[in-house]
């Protein structure tokens, strides 16, 4: 199960983290930020500990957004997991690349900006289009 966040600033921009050539997969693709869920740990946990590791800042506010379910093929092989999608307010000023090793830059767009498809993270598309009108 992973956790997937659209952090924004409230004012219709968005922050997204190209992935490196040393991210485990999709490098060169802008990313919006998802991390796993550990035993132990519960989904808010998460959400805020990833968000501070990936973007250096706290949570103002969050959303629940719905799951998806996730299929495609990573090297050669099928793949599923759920994911837990959430809408979350962050600081603009404060945000940051806190992994550089997985993030090549991070950067903020609005949907005028976005990344074209073939740049994005292979589940963007599909979580764009399901909470288009909610984001």
């Amino acid at each position: 199960m992973t956790i997937v966040y659209f952090c924004h600033d409230g004012k219709g921009n968005f922050v997204m983290g190209k992935r490196s050539q040393k991210a485990r997969d999709e490098n060169g693709h802008w990313d919006i930020g998802a991390g796993g869920l550990e035993l132990h740990d519960t989904v808010e946990q998460t959400l805020r500990k990833e968000i501070m590791e990936e973007y250096c800042t706290e949570v103002l506010d969050f959303e629940f957004l719905g799951f998806r379910d996730v299929h495609r093929q990573h090297n050669g092989k099928p793949t599923y997991w759920i994911a837990l999608d959430f809408k979350v307010l962050v600081d603009p000023g404060k945000v940051r690349n806190g992994e550089p090793h997985k993030f090549d830059e991070v950067r903020w767009f609005n949907k005028q900006t976005v990344p074209k498809e073939d740049r994005q993270h292979s589940q963007l598309p599909h979580f764009l289009e399901k909470y288009k009108d909610r984001l």
